[in-house]
């Protein structure tokens, strides 16, 4: 076989009938694109709106009632002290009420998980493990 000069052996073309170019393989989506996929869809938009028309004006109400009770302390100490009954006060009410309020808080939240999101939350992690099922085990 000669060898010619300048001329490169890479460029040279191959026939491989084992190797089929005329139908190109189709790719298939990796993980982080399910996920994206998966993001965008209406039924993952629902869940994060449900959850934040919840979280969003509960925690600025919690937040607000927190910063009323501590400038209330500081700012008007003779109102806090003023007695409720015995030896209870106003201060002790108003603590034990962001006690109260914070199991309140808590308890709601965990029903409207319940009854607004779980479900369609397990859906869709359902439906993502069935999607990178796949990608996964390559």
């Amino acid at each position: 076989m000669d060898k010619q000069e300048g001329s490169d052996v890479s460029a040279v073309p191959i026939e491989d009938p084992w190797h089929d170019t005329a139908v190109p393989r189709q790719r298939e989506p990796g993980a982080a694109e399910i996920y994206l996929e998966v993001q965008r869809s209406p039924a993952f938009q629902e869940v994060r709106r449900r959850y934040r028309r919840f979280v969003f004006p509960a925690a600025l109400a919690f937040l607000l009632w927190y910063l009323a009770y501590v400038v209330a302390a500081t700012a008007a100490p003779g109102f806090m002290a003023r007695p409720v009954a015995g030896a209870v006060n106003v201060a002790m009410v108003a603590g034990l009420g962001q006690f109260l309020t914070t199991f309140l808080l808590t308890w709601a939240y965990a029903r409207h998980a319940r009854l607004r999101r779980d479900r369609a939350a397990l859906e869709l992690r359902w439906d993502t493990q069935e999607m990178t099922r796949g990608v996964a085990q390559r």
